[in-house]
């Protein structure tokens, strides 16, 4: 059972069709356990007879993401483990804040969010605690976890170029950087400069760059826009297919999400967009996160490692990828056919901490470069 309070951002809807195959194999897969017994230790480093004395085991989700995979993800954890399960939804920020104020006395046990910078954030503000788990750190690699483990990694997106197959040689396409010349002049998309994976993708290039050359860069991608940003990731596909622009600065997944939709016309804008990994010879294509932190002030501390161990085994990680075109955390996870197809490639290697403490001067660049 998972009972669920929105707070802040809607929830967004998967597909019907994915959700019912499933959950059909989520009935076919799940380890049905009836009861732990009372002097079992369980995975995860808690005693279930401390966490159970109150009575029925729980764990306490305060989730950014908004996603019914992460749903039907803790309903096979409840179905595996007897432990509820309850999830209060919100902005980041919003769930940050709200830790904060009640302190000692936070009922929650786990904060899960998109974003590293937003994850190193939370460390910061000293509201998280490292993770004590063998199994966590045998199925995450340590440049997907957080170096104290206060915070681990539960998928990965892609910054991509997504571009008009019928109109551009994926040949012409090399770099982010490359996206400032004059070539593209009125042939680049992307949304606003508001958007947190904008934002996160300048302040990577501000480590990797420097300041001065990230904004040089913003100048050229800002004067080389096909229109002014509008709207999310989707629609800078759909305009790439419409002939607004060529290329689209975009996240992977959105175009997995396209190709699995349930309106055929959102299928054809996957299947004429290519797909390109840029800075595959230079500093690698930038990949953010979503991760898990533990919160300082959980009372149910074995429970959330327990979840976390979960969401983290090759299984779950091979849900997260087929349902929301994410790549896993876990190098042992199967892969849909889709992003098999799209082949390995090279990513960023920089501290996620960066983008966070890059934030703040990522904005002042993009709005000194007019990227609206």
């Amino acid at each position: 059972m998972i009972i669920i309070t929105t707070r802040g951002a809607g929830v967004r809807e998967m597909r019907r069709s994915m959700l019912i195959k499933l959950t059909m194999a989520a009935a076919m897969t799940a380890i049905m356990i009836s009861g732990c017994s009372a002097d079992k230790q369980q995975p995860g480093g808690g005693d279930s007879r401390a966490e159970a004395a109150g009575g029925e085991q729980v764990v306490n989700v305060y989730s950014a993401r908004h996603y019914d995979v992460d749903r039907l993800l803790y309903e096979r954890f409840t179905e595996a483990t007897g432990i509820r399960v309850n999830v209060i939804e919100g902005s980041a920020q919003e769930l940050i804040e709200r830790i904060k104020r009640e302190g000692e006395s936070t009922p929650a046990d786990l904060f899960i969010t998109v974003d590293g910078g937003i994850l190193s954030s939370a460390k910061s503000a000293g509201i998280l605690q490292p993770f004590e788990s063998d199994v966590i750190e045998n199925q995450v690699p340590a440049h997907l976890r957080d170096p104290d483990n206060q915070w681990i990694g539960l998928s990965t997106r892609a910054r991509i170029i997504a571009y008009a197959k019928d109109r551009v040689d994926p040949g012409e396409l090399s770099t982010y950087e490359d996206l400032a010349a004059d070539k593209w002049k009125g042939k680049v998309l992307v949304r606003s400069s508001t958007h947190l994976y904008n934002q996160s993708l300048v302040a990577s290039l501000i480590a990797l760059n420097g300041e001065e050359q990230t904004l040089e860069w913003a100048k050229g991608v800002a004067a080389n826009l096909a229109r002014d940003p509008e709207g999310g990731d989707r629609d800078q596909a759909k305009a790439v297919v419409a002939g607004i622009g060529d290329v689209a600065i975009m996240n992977s997944y959105y175009v997995g999400q396209l190709s699995a939709s349930e309106n055929p016309e959102e299928v054809k804008v996957a299947e004429r967009i290519g797909v390109f990994f840029p800075n595959q010879d230079t500093t690698g294509t930038h990949v953010n996160i979503s991760g898990a932190g533990l919160i300082k002030h959980s009372r149910n501390k074995g429970n959330a490692t327990k979840l976390v161990e979960f969401l983290t085994d090759e299984d779950s990680q091979a849900t997260f990828s087929a349902a929301n075109f994410e790549f896993p955390v876990n190098g042992k996870a199967e892969l849909p056919e889709l992003l098999k197809s799209w082949g390995e490639f090279k990513t960023q290697r920089i501290d996620f901490a960066v983008l966070g403490e890059n934030n703040a001067r990522a904005v002042e660049i993009m709005n000194e470069a007019g990227w609206k």
